[in-house]
């Protein structure tokens, strides 16, 4: 089971897009993960035939764990014994993790409480008793999702019988959506966030699209956005203002070379932000290509593991929806995320008198331990001022 994030420590087995002994070629789609961010394809790493698989479909596996071996023609996949020495992490008996749908075979070793550094902060966090919790990862070990779900159950009263589409009820969420949840309390509670507020004059903006998107549509066959606009020239106001392209880190603020733009997506269990890289040097009909592309395969779970990966700032627009204005929270590392309303019509004043200009509202979500608010001003000032000047800036 690949790690396909620094913090992961199971993936849940999606699909096989190979069946047990044909030939794969290296670089060929070889399964589906999915992980806290999104539904990932993973590629072979290297040409053979595909054998011994030991994990099924649905099941949930410990990042380490041997689920299948690409063997040579005429070659054997290594017998159940051979596997539990060669892999550290490996269940003592791979057919358990075979289960079609299930989790890996919980297992305890006598005298010791095997438990992830991640497992034990949620512990003490949640006021979960350790000794009452039964791991689910490999030998038994207890894992971040067991003390959530023991959290859960031990907090929550049992759910009265659904008795139609309309009773009351715990509706389950996939592993998306969980750790969705997880990420964003965890952000909430240790990164200080505060919030810096703008409304924005949006003619520029909207004149912008009109003149760039028929050349956009006619070299790439795709819409131009408001969003790919904004990304555009968030992206380049970036550039102007590395401490907001920063991440926090235990040895202090770090720098990142590349502007990297996550774009928040809402997909059916939640939400997920692939990234457009380089978008601060990428001409604008490239960023409507990425972003169309990007926005295709995760509604259809076909994200790969660089698309979800590298992201030093986010966007999240929920104009769409006709929401005017709303605060959103930080993905760490990351220094902020920019929430955009929709642009409507409003009476502001224009040249001293009352007019009706296409507004828009945007909030940016800061970590005060990498930018204060004169920088988050000052950065915000310059998107404002791009988005009232946008055809010069985009041109």
């Amino acid at each position: 089971m690949p790690a396909l994030e620094l913090t992961q420590e199971t993936g849940k087995l999606v699909a096989w897009r190979k069946k047990e002994g044909e030939r794969v070629a290296k670089g060929e789609l070889l399964l589906e993960v999915e992980t806290d961010k999104a539904v990932v394809e993973i590629e072979s790493p290297a040409e053979g035939i595909l054998a011994g698989i030991r994990a099924q479909e649905g099941a949930v596996i410990p990042v380490g764990q041997t689920i299948a071996w690409i063997v040579k023609q005429g070659e054997a996949a290594p017998v159940d014994g051979s596997a539990a020495k060669s892999d550290s992490r490996a269940a003592s008996s791979p057919a358990r993790a075979a289960d079609s749908g299930a989790r890996v075979s919980r297992q305890t070793i006598p005298g010791e409480t095997r438990i992830s550094p991640k497992a034990r902060r949620l512990a003490q966090e949640k006021g979960v008793d350790i000794k009452n919790v039964q791991g689910s990862g490999a030998g038994g070990e207890i894992l971040a999702s067991d003390i959530l779900a023991a959290a859960t159950s031990n907090s929550a009263p049992a759910p009265a019988r659904a008795s139609g589409a309309a009773a009351g009820g715990v509706v389950s969420q996939g592993a998306v959506g969980r750790l969705m949840a997880e990420r964003t309390t965890r952000s909430w509670a240790s990164v200080p966030h505060f919030f810096v507020v703008r409304d924005v004059d949006a003619a520029a903006l909207l004149a912008a699209r009109e003149q760039l998107a028929p050349n956009v549509e006619k070299t790439r066959g795709v819409r131009l956005t408001h969003t790919d606009l904004l990304i555009a020239l968030v992206a380049r106001a970036l550039a102007r203002h590395p401490r907001m392209n920063a991440s926090w880190s235990a040895e202090g603020i770090c720098q990142n070379r590349e502007v990297n733009i996550g774009v928040a997506m809402a997909v059916e269990d939640g939400v997920v932000a692939p990234v457009i890289h380089n978008a601060g040097v990428a001409a604008l009909a490239e960023i409507a290509a990425q972003r169309q592309d990007l926005t295709e395969r995760a509604r259809s779970n076909k994200l790969r593991p660089p698309d979800i990966s590298g992201a030093t700032f986010t966007i999240s627009n929920l104009g769409m929806y006709q929401v005017d204005a709303f605060t959103a929270i930080i993905n760490p590392p990351q220094a902020g995320i920019l929430a955009v309303g929709q642009i409507a019509d409003r009476v502001v004043p224009v040249d001293g008198r009352p007019g009706i200009r296409p507004m828009v509202t945007l909030t940016l979500s800061c970590d005060h331990r990498v930018v204060d608010g004169a920088r988050a001003a000052q950065f915000l000032n310059d998107v404002a001022e791009s988005i009232r000047d946008a055809t010069k800036h985009l041109v």
